[in-house]
């Protein structure tokens, strides 16, 4: 069976611990847990892994503080394990950097479906063959994945990158958010329309210092890229 990397598991329910471990290394996967939030950074550190399973309840630090701080140190791909209905620890996990959640109770096979559609998508679009994207002050350079305004370098995540650049190719084309998702995300991820408004509200935020808002939302169908025309 091929290695598929290693995730760490946090929850401080054993049960949910032992299930992810067990079906995890079925699937290839080297599976840690941890059940106290005061151990996760140091865990982080010295395990590397490829994945983060982080419930949001936990002992100690708690969930939402420790993807901050975990997507502060590196962009490390987090799967959020949330109560069932609450759509509000949902939102701020996507708004804070998380690529996923779970809802629990969840199917086992379901997660590790997740785990390999997060890994994914988290991969870098290969970008070499695209060029540079210029619109006024706005400097999009696939190749080396860099965006800026002036000479300020914005610092955008691989997912922000990837939806920046996808609506930036094509200038005023209106995309629906179902578009945005399977253009971006792909076609197998599990989640809802709700990411693409996080993604689009950071975006905007980043880019604050463009003359123009250089996002727009077509009510009722989705988002467009209008940068300024000649002369504006």
């Amino acid at each position: 069976m091929p290695y598929l990397g290693k995730v760490l598991v946090v929850d401080d329910d054993p049960s949910v611990l032992e299930l992810v471990k067990l079906y995890g290394e079925r699937e290839g996967f080297n599976v840690i847990g941890v059940s106290d939030g005061n151990l996760v950074l140091s865990a982080f550190d010295r395990e590397n892994p490829d994945v983060v399973i982080l419930d949001i309840m936990l002992p100690g630090i708690d969930g939402l503080t420790l993807c901050r701080k975990l997507k502060s140190i590196r962009m490390t791909p987090i799967i959020l394990l949330t109560a069932k209905g609450e759509e509000a620890d949902r939102v701020l996990g996507l708004e804070i950097g998380a690529d996923d959640y779970v809802s629990k109770p969840f199917s086992p096979r379901e997660l590790v479906a997740r785990i390999k559609a997060v890994q994914r998508r988290t991969q870098p679009v290969d970008a070499v063959k695209y060029g540079k994207l210029k619109y006024c002050e706005l400097e999009i350079q696939a190749d080396i994945r860099k965006v800026s305004i002036g000479d300020s370098i914005i610092e955008l995540t691989p997912k922000e990158f990837d939806l920046l650049y996808h609506l930036a190719q094509n200038p005023r084309r209106v995309y629906t958010r179902d578009d945005l998702l399977t253009a971006v995300w792909g076609c197998d991820y599990f989640g809802d329309q709700r990411t693409v408004d996080v993604h689009i509200r950071r975006l905007r935020e980043k880019l604050k210092g463009l003359q123009c808002e250089y996002i727009t939302t077509v009510w009722g169908v989705g988002y467009q890229f209008t940068p300024p025309s000649k002369g504006e």
